[in-house]
This record gives structure tokens, sequence and C-alpha cells, in this order.
């Protein structure tokens, strides 16, 4: 999975370019709420996760590089654009790999403790307070992750399986990424994008190398149709984000992107049978509700990690 740029918004979108942009986020969000099915029918193919990650951000890269090559600038390179790409890598090929072995509700909740480790790295690397809306945030979180992840017999509220770990460090990765696009506005938004795609096939290659030879004898014409589909769905979702987020403020857009929770829920229940319980639905209520507290602040007018600091998001 790839990380978002704030970039520069319209203060007064025109109400048409407005409502285009919600629908590019929605359909976004459905994407990432489905994008777990389709590494899951490859990897029953043969295909392992880590290999298909790479095949498919291969495929987005050389798309990106001739898509984008015209607008793009002479840049210096920094090791912070190189942070952005490791983190987001990590990320991208995280989440795949939780999604083809976790239960989809239950990894997607963990990813999305994301504005928790958010409030954290802002403090670290931007030297933004929390205040009282990141102290909420982190309470939120922490109290939904604990609700959801409470297991009598462990003793203590922490992931149960390897999955799981995995949900919950590419969220923290996820996280990461989005506090270094903030650091490094000197360098382009074409720029980043090709980072975190090269980076994470970079990444993936080295992975793959350790392990057993894979046995596509499974993999037909239609998978590798598949492969292709996704590569380029995986650079449409980065531009049409790209384009929404010029259009709509980002504490709006983050609300919007919970409807990726919402598909989630429905295509792991109808495609592979699963269920929350009443922990999940209570946590993950819980955790959400982080996310629109750290929104509403920022809709406001503060910024969604320093509330008494005055700075502005």
């Amino acid at each position: 999975m790839a990380a978002l740029e704030d970039g520069h918004y319209r203060l007064r979108p025109r109400p048409a370019e407005a409502r285009t942009a919600v629908a590019a986020l929605l359909a976004s969000a459905t994407v990432w709420g489905l994008i777990w099915y389709p590494y899951r029918v490859l990897d029953a193919a043969g295909l392992s996760g880590i290999r298909a990650s790479v095949l498919t951000y291969s495929i987005a890269l050389v798309l990106g590089v001739l898509v984008l090559a015209a607008r793009r600038r002479r840049e210096r390179l920094s090791w912070w654009l190189l942070a952005v790409g490791l983190s987001s890598a990590g990320c991208n090929i995280g989440y795949v790999l939780a999604m083809l072995d976790g239960e989809v509700m239950r990894v997607l909740l963990l990813f999305y403790l994301a504005p928790l480790w958010t409030v954290l790295l802002a403090r670290l690397l931007l030297g933004e307070r929390a205040g009282r809306v990141g102290a909420a945030v982190i309470a939120l979180s922490l109290a939904g992750a604990a609700v959801m992840l409470w297991q009598p017999r462990l003793g203590l509220p922490l992931p149960d399986k390897g999955a799981e770990w995995l949900g919950l460090g590419a969220g923290f990765l996820f996280a990461l990424a989005n506090v270094l696009i903030r650091r490094t506005p000197q360098h382009s938004i074409e720029l980043k994008s090709t980072a975190v795609f090269l980076s994470t096939v970079a990444v993936g290659a080295v992975a793959a190398v350790f392990e057993p030879p894979a046995a596509l004898g499974g993999m037909t014409p239609l998978h590798w149709g598949v492969v292709a589909c996704v590569g380029v769905v995986l650079l449409v979702v980065n531009l049409v984000v790209q384009f929404a987020l010029a259009h709509v403020p980002a504490n709006r857009a983050i609300v919007i992107f919970m409807f990726e929770l919402a598909v989630g829920a429905v295509s792991a229940w109808l495609l592979a049978g699963e269920a929350m319980g009443a922990k999940e639905w209570l946590g993950g209520a819980m955790i959400v509700a982080a996310s629109v507290v750290s929104a509403r602040a920022a809709a406001a007018g503060r910024s969604q990690f320093d509330a008494d600091s005055g700075r502005t998001a």
C-alpha cells in the first residue's frame, strides 16, 4: 500500500470539481477496501504476496514514469526522500502480507491506528505538541485497540497472529510516510510517487530472494491479467487521490477514506465468509472515532496534532 500528500488546496473549488473529487475519494477507498482479494487470488495460484507486490508495483512504476514524465522537474535528491520511499514500501508490502493471512477487518482496523502513530511521530519529527485533541486521539485509539484485541487467555491486549502484527506495523509505517512527506515539501509529488513505487519494487525484490522457489503452475493468462490490472489500478488510484486532495480539504478527505472500512467489512463477509464480533465492532468504532476527532480538529482551523499551540494544519 502508497502514502498521501497534503499539497496545495483551492480555497473555493467549483461545486462540480468538489463533487468529482469526493467521488474520486470514495472510489479510491473502495479500491483499497477490495485490493486484498486479487492478491489472495494470486497467492492461491502460486504467486506469493511479495512477488505479486513486486510485479504490480513494477507495472505502476513503469507506467508512472511514462505518464508523469512531462510534469517532472530537476530536483536534488535527499535522504528524506529515501526515508519516504522505504517507509512506504514497508507499508505497502506489509499491508498485502497481512491481508493474505489475517482477518480482513481486524487487519484494517489495526492499520487504521495510524492517527495514533501520526500524533506521536509528528511530535518527534516535526516538533508538534499533541495538545488536547492529540491526547483524545491517543486515548480513543488505544482504548479501541485494547477492546478489540483483548484475549483473556493472553492477559494483554496484543495482536494474536503474525498477520495482525503486520497490519499494525503497516499502519505505523503509513503514518511515518505521511509525516515524512510533510517533512519534505522541497520534493514534488511526482518525485515522491516515483520513490514510493521504486522502493516497493526494490524492497520486495530483496525479500523475494529469501522465499522458496515460486510454483507458478496455477497461474493462467487470467491471473497474469489480474497482475496487470492491479498494477494499473495502483497508479490510477495514486493519481486520483492527488487530484481529489487538490479539491477537498484534507480533514474531510480523512473522514471519506473511512469508507474503506465499510467496503472491507462487506467484501470480507461476501468473499471470505468473515464476520466481526461485538468486540471488533466496539473497538473499531472507537478507532474510527479517533480519526474523526482528528479530522474535526483540523476542520475547526486547528492543527490535527497541536490544538493548543495555535498552529494551522
